[in-house]
């Protein structure tokens, strides 16, 4: 082999190494083509829906609407981040709305008529969560009850209880100030910029270390440039939004200033962090994954099906116990309407819409959280133009089914592509 050859040779190596940022523009178009189209509709749903209200409502797009929009589909989000692990495995969390009005009224029980501290109220509440998705995940796991049938068992029973936790229907007020901070306040404009720029700092990091990672062992990595465009355009949309929060809000500065991040996005930042961690950094996420794809195979290649189901219905119910403690702090209270109405289908939608598949095996934490944004623009938006209820069910069920119908024919693509 001639020197010119063996040059040529090693070029070819590196680029297949290091592509370029057309070589993955042009992969993510070919993916997109075969049916792997990932959050791609959830975020273009996203811009649609955000500049149409902000050219019907001009007033969509303030700084206090902005903040509204956290505040409002915070609860919906960290539910509809738990029931992703029980979407990729292709069931279905039907109680996870009144999981989390149970947890909600442990928390208000203990707090208002106990006595009790913030803290010993917060672990109760995810604890009693934690039970539930245990006896649920066994029963779906050891005694093969469909999920289905168990969770709507779950659904009404839960119902009942939430009734007995606040005495038939009482309202139980929750004036603890560190509970009423978590949906309420806001963090100071310095800290939150800090957060920002740790944010950035640590992705940046983070995407620089896993392309010098799969660089050493041979694998494709992302060049630079693309990572840097990645970064910025994280910087840029991040700095935007706090920008906007920082604005004094209030009507009245002089009585009381309400300016800053509210305090429960960090709280959904930490939790995107950490859920995404654990999905694919983790073996637990990769059996889960497994599970999802295939529990059959699964369980030929010595994964505990049993234990990865009952675990991800643990970590769905705990996480509605995080959104119940959420809903309890915006509403100061509880009742026995707290986590039902359309929580569960708002929290459902979320994830589907974001880019979870009902079929399992296909999705992210990150699909919650741009689910719950879509949703939460919605329900806004449309309170802003001063459509009704019924109004707003007809357009988040049409997004919904959309968002179905989207995901059934990708997955019929990639079938038709050989990647399924």
């Amino acid at each position: 082999m001639s020197k010119t050859t063996e040059v040529t040779d090693e070029a070819l190596i590196a680029a297949v190494r290091q592509p370029s940022i057309g070589s993955s523009a042009r992969a993510y178009t070919e993916r997109v083509r075969r049916g792997d189209m990932g959050a791609l509709p959830a975020v273009l749903g996203l811009l649609v829906l955000c500049t149409a209200f902000a050219v019907a409502r001009p007033s969509f797009v303030t700084a206090i609407n902005f903040a509204n929009l956290f505040t409002q589909g915070a609860a919906i989000t960290v539910i509809a981040m738990g029931l992703v692990f029980v979407l990729l495995l292709g069931e279905i969390d039907l109680s996870a709305g009144f999981t989390s009005g149970v947890c909600a009224a442990v928390l208000a029980v203990l707090l208002t008529n106990m006595g009790m501290p913030w803290y010993v109220g917060v672990l109760a509440a995810i604890v009693t969560g934690t039970v539930i998705g245990s006896v649920l995940g066994g029963l779906v796991a050891k005694i093969g009850i469909p999920s289905f049938v168990v969770t709507l068992a779950a659904f009404l029973a839960f119902q009942g209880l939430v009734l007995v936790l606040v005495n038939e229907g009482t309202n139980i007020s929750i004036n603890d100030p560190v509970i009423k901070a978590v949906a309420q306040r806001n963090l100071p404009p310095a800290l939150g910029w800090a957060l920002y720029a740790a944010c950035v700092a640590a992705y940046a990091l983070v995407q620089l270390v896993r392309a010098r990672k799969r660089a050493a062992r041979g694998l494709v990595s992302d060049p630079i440039s693309l990572i840097a465009a990645r970064v910025a355009a994280l910087a840029v949309l991040a700095g935007a939004a706090v920008y906007l929060l920082n604005l004094e809000r209030s009507l009245n500065p002089a009585f009381a200033s309400l300016s800053g991040v509210p305090v429960v996005v960090p709280i959904i930042v930490a939790l995107l962090v950490l859920w995404t961690f654990v999905l694919r950094r983790t073996a637990f996420g990769r059996h889960l994954y497994a599970v999802g794809g295939n529990a059959e195979a699964a369980r030929r290649a010595g994964i505990a099906v049993d234990r990865i189901k009952v675990s991800a219905f643990m970590i769905c119910s705990s996480m509605a116990a995080v959104g119940g403690i959420i809903a309890a702090s915006r509403a100061s209270s509880v009742d026995p309407n707290t986590g039902g109405s359309s929580v569960l289908l708002y929290a459902v939608g979320a994830a589907v819409i974001g880019g979870t598949s009902l079929f399992g095996g296909k999705g992210r934490v990150l699909d919650a959280v741009l689910g719950g944004a879509v949703i939460a623009v919605i329900d806004n938006g449309m309170a802003l133009m001063q459509y009704g209820a019924s109004v707003k069910y007809l357009v988040t069920g049409f997004v919904l089914l959309l968002a179905a119908g989207v995901d059934a024919l990708a997955r019929k693509r990639a079938a038709a592509a050989g990647l399924r």
